[in-house]
């Protein structure tokens, strides 16, 4: 039970305490130094705090001068000095009470606090500017100018693709009828797709690739193997396709066919100066080529058949009542059909007969009249058994092949020399050199590592000289 003593005595302690805060100092800093040293401990300064608080930096910098008439009103500064506190990381109801104290105002009574509205900036319209425009528009071309470049570097460095469809296998047999055959496939879209036969390198049929990349071409085909290489070309770009196709269309022969047969050299009537006589042609059905030449006496003389081997040509001066093995040169065919040799013969008029066989036995020939007229020097010279060095001087000057040095050939090599009055030869091992001089064969005129250098200049016979 509380006497009254007791509760004069608690009265009288609270009105000390009421009495004591009224009239105690505040010995602590004044509450603008309180809020300038606080705002900058945070490290911020009023433009920063006014982005922050949403308190005009002008109100900000009066709080902490302590100049409170620049202040709207005691309702707002209360507001101002409630939400800068808390920002500071103050107690607001200290500040509040301190600034109560500095201004003499001891009233008890609490008003409510309108805390004041954040500045609001007022929204700029959007507005397109000329500059603005441009620039935009020079970055969307400068974007679509690099998509531009990559696409085409992409297709430079690509080649176009190519495939073949048709036949679905690279070798097919087709029925002993067909003549032609159609070839299709799939390319880059725009390719040209071209098509040569056999072992030319030449083009025969081209087409271009449609927009959705198929192709096709119908080419001929005759009886025996027809072999196709196929390739693809970016007309933009120049490349062609990673990797010709090669395509074998196979046409049966006819038991009873007897083989076709083109002899595309000699001409008949041809006449030749110097070097070998090439013999080529073409065939079907054949399993081989038999090369043979008879000798029908001086270019210039009456005709005395004399048939000679084509391997082993004739001496200087023939002998026109002397023959030879009747079997020739056997020359191989190609599986496109083709043959080629070349056919060494001495100076005179010429009858040869190339002759195709099948392998039932049957032939076809074809004889051609040719006439070997041999002007200046042509030596031919063939190294055999060893390794040569050599050096030559055609009609008095060095061979630019053999260099001023010379040059070592390699057994089996062969070169061909064409002068007009001479051609001269400095050989390391004159055994292992053979000479044949305007298709007379001279062999070698000399022993195996014994250097010798010999002069032709025909009509004389080959002399040794001491060049070096």
């Amino acid at each position: 039970m509380v006497t009254g003593d007791d509760a004069r005595r608690r009265s009288a302690e609270g009105r000390g305490r009421v009495d004591r805060e009224r009239i105690e100092p505040d010995l602590g800093p004044a509450l603008p130094d309180r809020l300038a040293a606080a705002r900058e401990r945070k490290g911020v300064d009023l433009q920063r705090a006014e982005r922050d608080t949403k308190i005009r930096a002008r109100y900000l910098a009066a709080l902490e001068r302590g100049d409170y008439r620049e202040l709207p009103g005691a309702v707002y500064t209360k507001g101002f000095l409630r939400n800068y506190a808390v920002y500071l990381g103050l107690d607001p109801d200290d500040v509040l009470r301190q600034w109560r104290r500095e201004r003499g105002d001891q009233a008890q009574t609490e008003t409510v606090i309108v805390a004041p509205r954040p500045i609001l900036e007022t929204p700029r319209p959007l507005a397109f500017s000329p500059s603005i425009v441009v620039a935009a528009l020079m970055t969307f071309g400068v974007i679509l100018f690099g998509a531009y470049l990559a696409l085409q570097v992409l297709r430079f460095a690509k080649p176009p693709t190519l495939a073949v469809t048709s036949p679905i296998s690279a070798v097919v047999d087709v029925a002993e009828t067909s003549t032609t055959f159609r070839l299709a496939g799939t390319a880059t879209p725009g390719a040209t797709v071209t098509v040569s036969s056999g072992a030319s390198q030449t083009p025969e049929y081209r087409v271009t690739a449609l927009s959705d990349g198929t192709w096709s071409v119908t080419v001929d085909v005759r009886r025996g193997t027809n072999q196709f290489t196929i390739d693809a070309l970016d007309p933009e770009t120049g490349k062609h396709a990673e990797a010709a196709q090669q395509v074998i269309i196979k046409v049966p022969y006819l038991v009873v066919q007897a083989p076709t047969l083109t002899v595309t050299s000699p001409q008949e009537g041809a006449t030749y100066e110097n070097g070998a006589i090439p013999v080529e042609g073409q065939t079907t059905n054949a399993r081989d080529i038999i090369v043979t030449a008879v000798y029908l006496g001086p270019p210039d003389g009456p005709a005395a058949p004399t048939p000679l081997p084509t391997a082993t040509p004739p001496p200087a001066s023939p002998d026109p009542a002397a023959t030879a093995a009747p079997e020739g040169l056997t020359i191989p065919v190609a599986d496109d059909g083709t043959f080629t040799t070349p056919l060494e013969l001495t100076e005179g008029r010429w009858s040869i007969t190339v002759t195709a066989t099948s392998s039932e036995g049957k032939t076809t020939s074809l004889t051609r009249a040719v006439t070997v007229a041999y002007r200046g020097v042509n030596l031919v010279v063939t190294v055999q058994g060893g390794s040569a060095w050599m050096r030559a001087w055609v009609d008095g000057v060095p061979d630019p092949r053999l260099t001023q040095a010379g040059k070592t050939l390699r057994a089996g090599d062969t070169i061909v020399f064409t002068g007009t009055t001479s051609v001269e030869v400095r050989t390391g091992s004159s055994g292992f050199t053979l000479f044949t001089l305007n298709g007379v064969s001279l062999g070698a005129l000399g022993r195996p590592g014994i250097p010798e250098t010999w002069l032709f200049q025909p009509p004389a016979a080959p002399q040794l000289t001491q060049r070096r």
